[in-house]
């Protein structure tokens, strides 16, 4: 009774993929970052002043870190708050992809 119930317009109806969370995403791209740059983990992590183990659960969307904490990170990886945010914003706009399995049906 608790369920949330998606109807989908069309001839072949499929059920949409869950939106990710914006942990997820900051992660992903904050890893993205630092792989680019070449950079190890134990290193951002040391200029940023957090434990590498704290690091890498923000980098998997496990953390949900502070503004500030974003920022440490972002200052690290000599990288602009402002680019990272245009790209999680850039990742959270795209369209989600369908997931195909059985679709609920209100009746």
């Amino acid at each position: 009774m608790g369920e949330v119930i998606r109807i989908h317009p069309g001839i072949h109806p499929q059920r949409e993929a869950p939106e990710p969370l914006w942990r997820e995403v900051l992660g992903r791209r904050l890893r993205e970052t630092r792989h680019e740059q070449g950079q190890r983990l134990v290193d951002v992590a040391a200029r940023a002043g957090v434990s590498p183990q704290y690091l890498s659960e923000i980098e998997r969307g496990r953390k949900e870190p502070s503004s500030e904490m974003i920022a440490a990170v972002c200052g690290a990886l000599r990288t602009d708050l402002v680019r990272l945010l245009g790209g999680i914003s850039a990742d959270l706009s795209r369209p989600t992809r369908p997931v195909r399995g059985p679709m609920l049906m209100a009746a």
